[in-house]
C-alpha cells in the first residue's frame, strides 16, 4: 500500500509540475459553465494542460500582413504555388465544380484560398490549437491592439467545437493563431460555416476533401460572393484625384463606378468595364509597390475575401493567385 501511495504521489506531483496556472483561467472556466453549460472543473483541467508558447506571442507580434505589398506578394504568388493550384484543381475537379455550383462561387477562388492558407494542405500548422488560443487569450502581447477578447471567445468556441465534432482537444494542431485544417478555419468559423459535404455525419477539415472544399465555398457564399463578377481592377488615377476615396480599413464597396471616376479613379484598362454598369459599387484600395503606391478599384467580391482575412494584402494575393491558377488550368 505504501508503494502504491508513493507512486500515486509521484504522479500527482509530476502532473502539478507540468500544469500551468494561467491568469484569468478560473474566470474563463466559470463563464464556460455559466454561459454554455460546460463542466467548470473539466475546463480547468484542460487549461492546466495548455502551454504558454513564447513563439506564438512572437509570431502574432510580426504578422505577414504588416509587410508592404511588394514584400507580401512574393510569398504567395510563385510558380510553385500556381502549379500546385492547377494540380490541386485537376485532382479534385469534380469536387471543386460541385462546390462552386452548389454554393455559387468561382472555382479558382476556392482553390486559391486553400493555396494561400496551407499550400493545398502542405502546411496546416504545427501548434496545438489549445496552446495557441490559451496563449493569445491570457498572454496577448502589448502591440497597441489588444485582441485577447477575440481569442478568448475563440477558445470558448474551440471547447464547444470539441464536443460537437468529437475532436481530441489536446491533440488538434493548427496555426499560431489557432486556425485549423486545409482552409484554416478559426473555431467560430468552423462551427458556423463548415459543411459535411460527404454526408458522413461529421465536418472534417483535415482529411475529407469534400468537406474542405465545400466549407471554403460555403464561407464565401455566406458572406455574399457574386459568381462571375469582378474582384479588382487596376486603377488609373487622374491628377488631383480625391484621396479621401481611398479605403483605409473597411474595403466594403460603397461608391458607384461613375462617382469614383468623377473623383479621379477609373479602370486602367477601359475594356475591363465592358458590360459593367457604372452604378456598380466599388471602392479604392492602395497597395505599396517598390516604386510607389498602386491603386485598385475593388468590388464586393474583394470585400468578401477580406471576411476570410481582413487584410487587403491577403485579398489581393488570393485574387492574383486565383487568376494565375485559372489561366494555368485553362478556364
Amino acid at each position: 500500500m505504501k508503494r502504491i501511495f508513493s507512486l500515486a504521489l509521484v504522479s500527482i506531483l509530476s502532473t502539478s509540475c507540468l500544469a500551468q496556472q494561467h491568469p484569468g483561467a478560473e474566470e474563463f472556466a466559470a463563464r464556460a459553465a455559466e454561459e454554455h453549460g460546460l463542466d467548470q472543473e473539466q475546463v480547468m483541467v484542460l487549461l492546466h494542460d495548455a502551454r504558454f508558447k513564447q513563439s506564438i506571442v512572437d509570431a502574432i507580434s510580426r504578422p505577414a500582413e504588416a509587410k508592404p505589398w511588394f514584400e507580401y506578394r512574393p510569398i504567395f504568388i510563385t510558380d510553385k504555388r500556381i502549379r500546385g493550384g492547377v494540380e490541386f484543381w485537376r485532382d479534385n475537379a469534380e469536387l471543386v465544380g460541385q462546390a462552386a455550383e452548389e454554393y455559387g462561387v468561382d472555382p479558382q477562388v476556392i482553390v486559391a484560398i486553400i493555396g494561400v492558407e496551407t499550400f493545398y494542405g502542405g502546411n496546416t500548422g504545427g501548434y496545438r490549437v489549445l496552446d495557441a488560443l490559451t496563449t493569445l487569450s491570457f498572454y496577448y502581447p502589448n502591440t497597441g491592439n489588444d485582441r485577447s477578447d477575440f481569442f478568448s471567445r475563440e477558445l470558448m468556441q474551440f471547447l464547444l467545437l470539441g464536443s460537437e465534432e468529437n475532436l481530441p482537444l489536446r491533440e488538434v494542431t493548427g496555426s499560431y493563431a489557432g486556425a485549423m485544417g486545409l482552409g484554416q478555419f478559426m473555431p467560430s468559423s468552423y462551427r458556423e460555416y463548415a459543411v459535411d459535404l460527404d454526408k458522413d455525419g461529421r465536418r472534417d477539415l483535415w482529411s475529407s476533401m469534400p468537406d474542405i472544399i465545400g466549407s471554403v465555398a460555403n464561407y464565401l457564399h455566406r458572406h455574399g460572393w457574386e459568381p462571375g463578377q469582378p474582384v479588382a481592377w487596376s486603377a488609373r488615377v487622374a491628377q488631383g484625384a480625391d484621396m479621401a476615396l481611398v479605403a483605409d480599413r473597411d474595403y466594403k464597396a460603397n461608391k458607384g463606378l461613375a462617382e469614383l471616376a468623377a473623383g479621379g479613379f477609373s479602370a486602367a484598362d477601359p475594356r475591363a468595364a465592358d458590360g459593367i454598369p457604372d452604378t456598380t459599387l466599388a471602392t479604392v484600395a492602395r497597395l505599396e509597390e517598390t516604386d510607389g503606391d498602386k491603386y485598385w478599384l475593388t468590388f464586393k467580391n474583394f470585400y468578401v475575401i477580406t471576411r476570410y482575412n481582413r487584410s487587403p494584402l491577403y485579398a489581393m494575393a488570393v485574387y492574383e493567385l486565383s487568376e494565375a491558377i485559372r489561366a494555368g488550368y485553362g478556364e
